[in-house]
């Protein structure tokens, strides 16, 4: 036998990959994370881990393993949330991750409208950059650019929402605006930093026209709708930010560009009731971009 608690453990490391942040997640000290595992190891006869570049990877007999502590969690889960009364209660926390011009523009002009109908549910809004991973119970809920592909996790399509190049309209008025995606490269462009680039989806540039470099770049959507504003230049903004800016124009059209969100959950709490409020609401939000 072993103690169940080891199992808990075992699972903040094989989600954080690595002691520290696992002990910081559960609030102990990583030694006794790591005393804790060898232990484990020790009572079930076989390795648990490889240390890989510096990070805990599952063993074969650690990936069979971890199959088993996520349904036992699952189970316990549930089981508290029926006692607790939590299922169908409109109460609690919910951590959402998001992107952060999606966050900014969408999502906390609509907050205090939602706050009005479920006020004891409380809302963590996390624009870190890269989405935390509900996957790795990192956050509850996620709004990500694309379907994960593994994972524990329901994905649903929210929806598409459009995006453009853009330029302030002082800009093209004391610059030849472009005709063609040639002529682009004569113009001063905006985007994203491409070492910091966290999802392919966010590569605008490229799929514009082969070869298209930004000169003024930033890992804030946010910071290149105002580097674009104030006329430094052209950039990919999505069009839920563009849009309301009066300042800005439209440039080259038919360039234009798609792009869908995808509304992620961990399965364990997809039926709690404060996440379907959350889910209704975030399909409102979205909806409403039209």
């Amino acid at each position: 036998m072993f103690d169940w608690d080891d199992l808990r453990i075992f699972l903040a490391v094989a989600r954080a990959r690595k002691l520290a942040p696992a002990a910081r997640t559960l609030g102990v000290d990583a030694t006794t994370i790591g005393r804790r595992i060898t232990r484990l190891a020790t009572g079930l006869g076989a390795p648990l881990f490889e240390t890989v570049g510096g990070e805990r990877q599952l063993t074969p007999r650690g990936e069979a393993l971890f199959a088993h502590a996520e349904t036992i969690e699952s189970a316990a889960l549930a089981a508290m949330g029926e006692a607790a009364g939590d299922a169908r209660s409109l109460s609690g926390q919910v951590r959402l991750s998001v992107a952060e011009g999606f966050a900014s523009w969408v999502l906390a002009p609509s907050l205090p409208a939602f706050h009005r109908v479920h006020p004891d549910i409380r809302i963590d809004l996390v624009t870190a950059s890269g989405f935390l991973n509900p996957s790795k119970r990192e956050a509850d809920m996620a709004v990500m650019l694309a379907r994960p592909r593994t994972g524990r996790l329901v994905a649903a399509k929210l929806g598409d929402y459009r995006l453009g190049l853009y330029a302030a309209r002082a800009y093209l008025a004391d610059h030849s605006a472009p005709t063609s995606v040639d002529d682009l490269r004569r113009h001063s462009l905006i985007g994203y930093v491409p070492e910091f680039i966290y999802a392919p989806e966010l590569d605008y540039l490229g799929e514009i026209g082969s070869g298209l470099e930004a000169r003024l770049r930033s890992t804030s959507i946010n910071v290149q709708h105002r580097m674009v504003a104030a006329g430094a230049g052209i950039g990919v903004l999505p069009a839920f930010i563009a849009d309301r800016d009066p300042a800005l124009a439209p440039v080259l059209p038919a360039t234009g560009i798609r792009r869908s969100f995808w509304l992620v959950t961990h399965s364990d709490v997809r039926r709690l009731a404060r996440i379907e409020a959350v889910a209704a609401w975030l399909k409102g939000c979205v909806a409403a971009l039209g």
